[in-house]
């Protein structure tokens, strides 16, 4: 079984709270980019799963990662075999744009088919959220309004297909906490459910990501790319979650070969499947 993990990208993000519990109430519309992680699933006779990985290198152990961690979650409750999960990895790591998080609900839905679990998209979803914050957004895939800690969806209707979305991704890791040390949670004053209907020309008034500023402050490469898309001519442009991905969204297609200067640029593909 091969699976085509997709990414996402938050248009938008509002820190609004910090939670007695650590975690950190948001709002933020996530919304399907394809740009993609191949993931292929085999049924094996060994004791115990495996992982291989091409592309791009993640740090940590294998037992950690998340593709692994699905398995195990699904085999506690039912009786499925051990697999071989081979993994190419092309959504850059620490970019904002839930690549662990899309593999590991990628493989979710894949056992399910694979070993005809006959979960449910809701139970699915439960499972998913057991993962990681971000990941129960990729089981049903489509555009959402996200509050809470990121995993309460409302379903929005929005599409971007007639235009173009780039992204740039320069060699800058932000980590999570480094993200969330230098922001102060407060509620908004934009409804970011209600922005979101307006033109895509007037995004850039009113919808903001909350990370930004202080990001840009220790980063500043971070902001040139902004800058220079927006230069570019970019209707739209953000950095995705806590970076440190840039994405920008276009009229029309773009040549963006000079902003090679600043890291990788990726543009979205269509899958003919």
């Amino acid at each position: 079984m091969i699976l085509f993990a997709n990414a996402k990208i938050n248009i938008g993000l509002q820190v609004v709270a910090r939670r007695t519990d650590g975690y950190h109430e948001l709002n933020s519309i996530f919304y399907p980019l394809p740009i993609y992680d191949i993931i292929e699933i085999l049924e094996t006779d060994a004791q115990d799963s495996t992982l291989t990985i091409q592309g791009y290198h993640i740090p940590g152990e294998f037992a950690d990662n998340l593709c692994l961690k699905a398995h195990a979650l699904l085999k506690k409750e039912f009786d499925i075999p051990a697999v071989r999960i081979d993994l190419i990895k092309q959504i850059p790591i620490g970019a904002g744009l839930g690549g662990g998080s899309a593999d590991a609900s990628f493989v979710l839905k894949g056992l399910n088919e694979l070993f005809k679990l006959n979960l449910t998209s809701p139970q699915l979803t439960r499972y998913a959220a057991k993962l990681g914050a971000d990941c129960p957004f990729f089981i049903a895939n489509t555009p959402v309004f996200a509050t809470g800690i990121g995993t309460d969806f409302k379903e929005i209707p929005l599409d971007l297909n007639e235009y173009h979305i780039a992204v740039i991704m320069p060699d800058i890791h932000v980590s999570t906490v480094e993200a969330y040390s230098g922001v102060k949670p407060m509620p908004s004053d934009v409804n970011l459910e209600e922005a979101i209907r307006l033109p895509i020309q007037e995004w850039k008034f009113h919808i903001r990501n909350d990370f930004e500023e202080s990001i840009f402050e220790r980063y500043p490469l971070l902001k040139e790319i902004k800058d220079a898309l927006y230069h570019k001519g970019a209707i739209y442009s953000s950095m995705s979650g806590s970076g440190a991905a840039i994405y920008a969204i276009f009229w029309e297609k773009m040549d963006l070969s000079e902003f090679s200067k600043y890291g990788k640029v990726y543009y979205p593909v269509a899958l003919d499947r």
